[in-house]
């Protein structure tokens, strides 16, 4: 099989990475500025964006899976256009999220065949239907890292679906997908090159590889089912493939590397999903099994994107839903903090409670302070007290959870500048 031209691709280079900042906030920009594809062998080709897109190169045309997000989509075909001259002949998305679909208007032309799992379009009806809420989540725990904002574009249009399973050839490579509705969308799918046992992931397993999965994403989404994350993980096992490459970084090489990282992945989630059941049928709250549950030092995986907490009360409610027999007030439509300040008002007043919630923070316990101090009407003369100790609890609460987690970090600095704010205006 003949190459493309390398000339205008680099090989990869390593990245120097900020320790105080959380891992998926730095990747997402690993792409950004103008840059040379990079020539990953075996006529592969990738260009960085939020999360990264592949151009696999044929005597008869290339494949391109994914297409990255709309406002790099111009300079990801530049990059592209530098090492063939060769055509498109089909688009593969791995999955439905705009990081993955939103240049297809860009790359597409009406001989390109756009192939995606039978699903795509039912997740993509959510997302334009939920657009201003789900857009409106993202950018509070997004826009510190990504700036710019997503344009209107049409919406890619599938010429080819499938269920489970669909197989081409293109000059001379054979292609193989298959359904992985385990990953972070029903609609997900992995790309096999079987002659050269490579297998393509995307964000099957979420955007940095050998992490928890993410089954709740706190910017929202519809829950990730564990089983189907487990024999997902376990289908890409069954490849037994040489080079794994993900939606980011370098490629995952070595059969027996990529095994045993799939295989504790698949593991750490099993023990969660076994140890959330065993609870759930010994009558354990959920809260109990959140504060206990923990991965055994064997499979002690990194927290990046997924939380070992979060993901226990996934598999929870997954399973048992959000009715938790603890209160028939679940029931209906008056919460709690609808009769905290009565309690407070019964239990001495707003200056008490906070008395209270400031002796909290001598017990080491922020999360039952900012409880009571959230529970302060703004009307109330001890507003700003109320304002200052939930500041303080939030950053208690940022420096005990560490800079690890994404979705924690940035929501938490979002409370903390949205708190700063409200005291800067009150004075």
């Amino acid at each position: 099989m003949s190459m493309p031209s390398t000339a205008g691709a680099k090989k990869m280079q390593p990245i120097t990475r900020d320790a105080n900042q959380p891992l998926n906030a730095q990747i997402i920009n690993d792409g950004a500025g103008k840059q040379d594809a990079v020539d990953l062998g075996s006529g592969i080709f990738m260009s960085k964006d939020v999360s990264n897109l592949y151009l696999v190169t044929t005597p008869a045309g290339s494949v391109l899976i994914n297409t990255g997000i709309i406002y790099s989509a111009a300079e990801n075909k530049r990059r592209f256009d530098a090492v063939t001259d060769k055509p498109i002949r089909k688009i593969v998305f791995t999955q439905s999220h705009e990081d993955h679909i939103g240049g297809w208007p860009t790359f597409n032309t009406p001989d390109i065949e756009t192939i995606g799992q039978a699903n795509l379009p039912f997740v993509r009806t959510q997302y334009r239907d939920l657009g201003k809420a789900m857009g409106a989540r993202s950018r509070r725990l997004w826009s510190r890292d990504q700036k710019q904002e997503l344009t209107e574009r049409p919406e890619p249009v599938l010429t080819t679906t499938f269920h489970d399973r669909h197989a081409f050839e293109l000059g001379g490579r054979r292609f193989e997908l298959y359904s992985v509705p385990g990953g972070e969308t029903v609609d997900s799918l992995v790309v096999w090159l079987p002659e050269e046992r490579i297998v393509f992931t995307g964000n099957m397993t979420g955007p940095i590889f050998g992490h928890v999965p993410n089954l709740y994403t706190v910017r929202g989404e519809r829950y990730r089912y564990v089983q189907w994350y487990i024999d997902s993980v376990q289908r890409v096992i069954d490849l037994n493939p040489n080079v794994l490459v993900t939606g980011h970084g370098e490629p995952v090489r070595g059969a027996a590397e990529i095994r045993s990282r799939l295989t504790r992945m698949r593991d750490a989630t099993q023990y969660l999903r076994d140890e959330t059941f065993k609870g759930m049928n010994a009558g354990k709250s959920l809260w109990e099994l959140m504060e206990t549950i923990k991965l055994p030092a064997e499979l002690a995986i990194p927290q990046g994107h997924g939380k070992v907490p979060w993901i226990v009360r996934a598999i929870w409610e997954e399973h048992l839903g959000w009715f938790r027999y603890e209160s028939s007030t679940e029931l209906y439509s008056v919460p709690t903090q609808s009769v905290l300040p009565d309690l407070i008002a019964l239990a001495g007043g707003d200056a008490t409670a906070l008395d209270l919630a400031a002796k909290y923070f001598g017990d080491n316990a922020p999360l039952k302070a900012l409880h009571i101090a959230e529970a302060i009407a703004p009307a109330s003369p001890h507003y700003h007290r109320a304002l200052e100790i939930q500041l303080y609890a939030q950053r208690l609460i940022l420096d005990a959870a560490g800079r690890e987690n994404f979705s924690e970090v940035r929501w938490l600095e979002s409370e903390i500048r949205r708190l700063e704010a409200a005291l800067a205006g009150d004075n």
